[in-house]
């Protein structure tokens, strides 16, 4: 019997021991009670149900739904709509109230589950699927999933980064996945309760190259064969769904979709300097037999190129989030401590530092926002995305290391959160793959 049917047991039997006992209402507490079992039982079901989870087309359209190109006058304006604005301010409430004070105890691995499971009811899965297939859009919403990953990271990257995952995986299923693919797989990503998945690209190798991969696709009668491994891939050791990057032999590089519970897959905790709250693990393909109907995209070298284009956006937005949470912890701090009987901001080091940080996030944002807007309108924005990318690697590590160094000796130590931050700022710089916009 499995944890999980057990809990369901308990749950049932404690449901009917106070049905029928009169203390419950002797002290007034007979729904409470109620209210809590119920929740418990029906997260013993839902546990079960992940255990032994699979998935099957449902009703399909006949050719798949894309989201199309975003309307609108041509001109670069950052102006929210109406819906994104009220959507920004759900996901800021929700970082501000649950990701910021679950933080730390996540990097120790404690509580993650239940954060990401309210994360789910914000319908993260549903920015990038069309409403045909149950989705929340109509034309494309780089731009707005953009925004979602800089205001979640503002609370916490490594929990942002492990809640983003699964709307990754719906992303690129909508933008990229045939009828039959979406049928078998976006009902439940976009359902009430969505499993863990992930994308897989990066590999456990110095300077590693998402253009020039190690883990192989081997044809074989009916589909493929993969072998190699992959790293830091979030929530590894939960996942039910994976989109694996490999090159094929004889072609270019693609994706493909990966059910571990089918076996082949070996996974390990893969902790890293930053991101801890996003339960990295590493992927160990050991000759995993996927059907020809699991390749992504047709094996088309645009579509993989796209991927790394959007991710590396991705991530660019993750760096904006927590660098605007660098920034709006450090003002304060400087403004109140006191030395020299005047407050350190009054320094001009300290706020040249402070305005430094300021213009490089700007700088970031921009860039990365100009390459939303123009993959939702359709256009090429490699160029764009390069740009983010290059400012990612080097302005997100100098705002991590600004905000520890105007802390002085508190920024290394964990009372404070910019040493965290810091480390979640390294780690935007190294990532490739793991989100899409």
């Amino acid at each position: 019997m499995t944890v999980a049917e057990r809990s369901m047991g308990l749950g049932l039997r404690a449901l009917g021991r106070i049905a029928g006992s009169p203390v419950v209402d002797r002290l007034g507490v007979r729904k409470p009670a109620e209210r809590v079992l119920y929740r418990a039982t029906r997260d013993g079901f839902r546990a079960a149900g992940r255990a032994g989870r699979t998935f099957s087309a449902g009703a399909k359209l006949g050719r798949p739904a894309r989201p199309r190109t975003a309307s609108g006058s041509g001109l670069f304006d950052l102006t929210l709509d109406d819906e994104q604005q009220m959507l920004t301010e759900a996901w800021r409430d929700f970082a501000s109230a649950r990701l910021r004070p679950a933080a730390a105890a996540a990097e120790r691995g404690e509580g993650r589950a239940e954060v990401w499971a309210e994360a789910n009811e914000l319908g993260l899965t549903m920015l990038g699927v069309p409403e045909e297939l149950g989705g929340a859009i109509s034309e494309r919403s780089a731009v707005t999933a953009f925004l979602a990953a800089e205001t979640l990271a503002h609370g916490d990257a490594g929990l942002a980064v492990g809640a983003l995952a699964p709307a990754a995986v719906a992303t690129a299923l909508a933008l990229w996945g045939d009828a039959d693919q979406q049928a078998t797989y976006l009902p439940a990503l976009v359902g009430e309760d969505v499993p863990a998945a992930a994308l897989a690209i990066a590999e456990p190798r110095a300077l590693f190259d998402p253009l020039s991969l190690e883990t192989v696709a081997r044809p074989s009668a009916g589909g493929y064969v993969l072998s190699g491994t992959k790293s830091l891939v979030p929530r590894a050791e939960d996942a039910e769904l994976l989109i694996v990057a490999a090159r094929v032999e004889g072609g270019g590089s693609a994706l493909f979709l990966v059910e571990p519970a089918r076996g082949g897959v070996e996974v390990k905790a893969d902790p890293a300097m930053g991101l801890r709250g996003a339960a990295l693990g590493r992927l160990r393909l050991d000759e995993v037999q996927v059907e020809r109907s699991a390749l992504l995209g047709e094996a088309d070298p645009q579509v993989f190129a796209e991927c790394v284009a959007r991710s590396r956006l991705a991530w660019a937005g993750i760096a904006a989030g927590v660098g605007r949470a660098v920034l709006d912890y450090v003002i304060p701090y400087v403004n109140e401590r006191i030395a020299f009987g005047e407050p350190v901001s009054h320094r001009q080091a300290v706020a040249f530092a402070v305005s430094d940080i300021a213009i490089e996030l700007e700088g970031l944002r921009l860039v990365a926002l100009r390459a939303a807007s123009r993959a939702d309108a359709g256009s090429d924005f490699a160029r764009e995305a390069a740009l983010a990318r290059s400012l990612s690697t080097r302005q997100a590590m100098r705002i991590g290391s600004e905000g520890v160094q105007l802390l002085g000796g508190a920024g290394y130590i964990a009372e404070h959160p910019v040493e965290r931050w810091y480390r979640d700022l390294r780690a935007t710089g190294l990532m490739e793959g793991v989100l899409v916009l």
